[in-house]
Parts: structure tokens; C-alpha cells; sequence
């Protein structure tokens, strides 16, 4: 605070020197002068001393016989004056000063937090179907109403919480930890096959198996059956009792897999060449400025650019940047026996990754790489194990009531 009182008064950065500096300086303290950051550099000091205390020296220095030159000067009374003869620098000033408290009232940032099976893309889109956007004035943001909505949208969403920080609006949410399995509709369900092969284990926990081990089953083909029949005393099926299948299943089946690989190959090689281009944004609009035109046939295009950012959460619709056209050629190459078989494998590497990732396990393979003057092939047929099924609506209808069943009843 004492800061900001002494800049509005103003004050100086003085050089004291002469017969008796340390007498000066008691004398100071006895005349109620106050001087700051004293700094002793053998032959003379330094200090800040305000203005009203400058012109209290003459008596002092005449004392004491030192000298004082000012070495820099500071705070409003010296800055004000500097402006007048800058006008066009006001008025930048001020246009500013107005432009930043103008974009202040919108939101110009959308941050959201807590979110893992629903994507940014997909919340973002939902916002914006509901009104909620950038550009948007922070008073027709309804925070209450909008926290509900995201709620009674998504059955995953457990909790919201939404606030403004300076520009930015941050959304937090909390989704259910339910695994997707526990989320399905506790309805009637059946299992049914993803993919034709052969049954080679199963353990039916709920329903009615349709298959067994052994058998060979095609795509789409039930497997297991949530309607359970109750039947009557001549063995007859009086009704169902449907449940939602549950069974641990693994097809058996066989696939086949090619890939291809040139040996030649694009390599860009760059010549050293580039052109810098500034580029400047303002909401949805982007500018690029740049000296001359670009005279690359084939070039690349590097850089990024920043949001302007004046603090923590207080962002402007505006961007800036800088981008690189870097120029190349493209030059045919060919790849060495040696990185052939790198390729290959890697290729194969990839497809077992890919098997792995979906829980499906290899029981026999047969691999072959061949080659010849312009590409090498890879094939694989194997033999894979998967728990290809999943689950759909069983669709089998409740057996009507007889009238004889009906007088039973009564």
C-alpha cells in the first residue's frame, strides 16, 4: 500500500555525495525527511527520497557540506506529463482498457474436468445445442438449470458443478463408476454369437443354453436364451420367466490376414528453405502475414499459435503465432533387406497387439513372409479363441391364456 501512496505522490533516485554524508543523513531523520533503499558505495550513497523531501535539502547539504543529483525520477507526476505529448499512446491505452472490459462480460474459454467416457467433443457439441458457447455473455449463462439439464442428459453423470473464473467457464463432473456391464438393463436379454466358429468352453450362469460345446454356431445365432419356460405337469410350456443372460463363452475360429509392403518408399528431404509467417486471430477469423508469396512447389507448414491470456482464467478471443513453410522434395528410396524384415515384423507385432488388446488368443498360427522385387508379403492364418458374443433383446413372446387355465386359476 505504502507502494502505490508513493508512486501517486511521486519520487526520486538521488546521489548524495560530499564532506560529512553521515551527518546528512542524521540530519534527515532529526528534520522528519524519510529516505529509503540507502545504498553505501564508498564515495557516495544512493536513495529514493519523495518530491516534497528533495526540495527540503537545499538547508541540509548546505550544512553539511554535500552535493545531491537526481538519477531517475518515478511515480504519476512524472509519468502524466510524459503523456500529454503521447496522445495517440492514451488513447491505444484507453481503447484497451475499454476492449478488455467489453470481452470481460463474455465467456471466451470452456474448460471441463472429470470426464472419461464421455468425450470433450461430445459434451462440447451438447453445450452448444443448449445455447452454451464461447462468445456467449456470462449473464444469460444459467448455471443452476444447466448443471440439471447435464444430469437428466447423461445417466452417467452423477454430479456437475459449473463456475465462471474471470473468462473461462470450468465444468466438473463426476461420472458412475458402474462398470458398462453393471449398466445394462436388468430386461430381458439374450447372448447371441458376434462371430461363426465353434463353441470350445462355456459356463451358463443365467438363461437357458441353446448350444453346447462342440457345437458350431453362426453369427447372430443365439447362445443363450433369457426366457426360462415353466412348464406344466404334461411337460407342455405353461409360461416364461425372463432373465437377462449370463454366460462365460469362447468361440473358436479361424482367420486369415495379408499384408503388403513396398520396398520403395517417399522420403521428403528438406532444402533448408523456409518462410516465416505471423498469423492473427479473432474469434473464428485467422490472418496470415507473410512477406511475399510462398514459392515452394511442396512444402510443410509448421508452428502453433496461443490464445491471449491477460491472467489465470481471464483468456481474450484472441490469438497470435507464428508458422514455418518449410520447403522439400519428395526422393524415391529403398528400403535394405534388413529394414524389410524390421517392417515385417513390426507389422506382425502390431497385429498380435491388437489381438491382445481385444482378449483374443491365438491356439495355432501359420506365418509366412515372402518377397520379391517390389514388395514383400506377409501371411498369417491362424486359429483364434474369443469371447465373440454379445447381448440383445429377447424377443420371445409370452404364451398366451387359455380359458380352461383361466377357470384353473379362479
Amino acid at each position: 500500500m505504502l507502494h502505490w501512496v508513493q508512486y501517486i505522490k511521486g519520487y526520486v533516485s538521488i546521489k548524495v555525495w560530499g564532506y560529512s554524508t553521515e551527518r546528512f543523513l542524521n540530519l534527515c531523520g532529526n528534520h522528519d525527511i524519510l529516505v529509503w533503499d540507502i545504498e553505501n558505495h564508498g564515495d557516495y550513497y544512493t536513495m529514493k527520497i519523495s518530491i516534497q523531501g528533495f526540495f527540503a535539502l537545499k538547508t541540509l547539504l548546505r550544512k553539511t557540506g554535500t552535493r545531491a543529483s537526481v538519477l531517475r525520477r518515478y511515480g504519476l507526476p512524472f509519468f502524466v506529463p510524459k503523456m500529454k505529448k503521447r496522445k495517440i499512446f492514451v488513447l491505444g491505452l484507453l481503447a484497451c482498457l475499454l476492449f478488455w472490459m467489453i470481452t470481460a462480460r463474455y465467456i471466451w474459454n470452456i474448460e471441463i474436468e472429470g470426464n472419461y467416457s464421455l468425450t470433450e467433443d461430445v459434451l462440447l457439441d451438447y453445450l452448444e445445442s443448449q445455447g452454451v458457447h464461447t462468445a456467449m455473455k456470462k449473464e444469460d449463462l444459467q448455471i443452476e438449470e444447466l448443471e440439471k439439464q447435464i444430469r437428466e442428459e447423461y445417466d452417467v453423470i452423477t454430479w456437475t458443478s459449473l463456475k465462471v473464473e474471470g473468462t473461462t467457464l470450468i465444468i466438473q463432473i463426476k461420472e458412475n463408476e458402474m462398470s458398462e456391464y453393471d449398466q445394462v438393463s436388468q430386461s430381458k436379454q439374450d447372448i447371441v454369437a458376434t462371430k461363426a466358429g465353434v463353441i470350445v468352453y462355456m459356463i451358463t450362469r443365467k438363461g437357458v443354453p441353446q448350444v453346447a460345446v462342440g457345437d458350431t454356431v453362426e453369427k447372430g445365432q443365439i447362445l443363450v436364451s433369457g426366457a426360462v419356460p415353466v412348464y406344466n405337469e404334461d411337460a407342455t410350456v405353461r409360461k416364461y420367466q425372463y432373465y437377462d443372460a449370463d454366460a462365460d463363452i469362447l468361440i473358436s475360429y479361424e482367420k486369415s490376414i495379408s499384408v503388403e509392403k513396398s520396398i520403395t518408399y517417399q522420403e521428403k528431404e528438406y532444402s533448408g528453405e523456409e518462410k516465416k509467417i505471423w498469423l492473427f486471430g479473432f474469434r473464428d477469423k485467422e490472418w496470415n502475414v507473410s512477406f511475399g508469396k510462398i514459392a515452394y512447389k511442396t512444402f510443410d507448414v509448421i508452428g502453433e499459435k496461443k490464445q491471449v491470456q491477460l491472467l489465470d482464467h481471464l483468456y481474450l478471443p484472441a490469438y497470435y503465432g507464428v508458422k514455418y513453410a518449410k520447403e522439400y522434395t519428395l526422393v524415391e528410396k529403398e528400403h535394405t533387406e534388413e529394414e524389410m524384415q524390421q517392417i515385417m515384423e513390426e507389422e506382425w507385432n502390431k497385429i498380435l497387439q491388437t489381438l491382445e488388446e481385444k482378449g483374443v488368443q491365438i491356439t495355432e498360427k501359420n506365418v509366412t513372409i515372402n518377397k520379391n522385387r517390389d514388395k514383400w508379403v506377409l501371411n498369417a492364418r491362424m486359429q483364434l479363441e474369443e469371447a465373440a458374443v454379445k447381448k440383445v433383446a429377447n424377443t420371445t413372446q409370452q404364451i398366451p391364456v387359455t380359458e380352461s387355465e383361466e377357470a384353473t386359476i379362479e
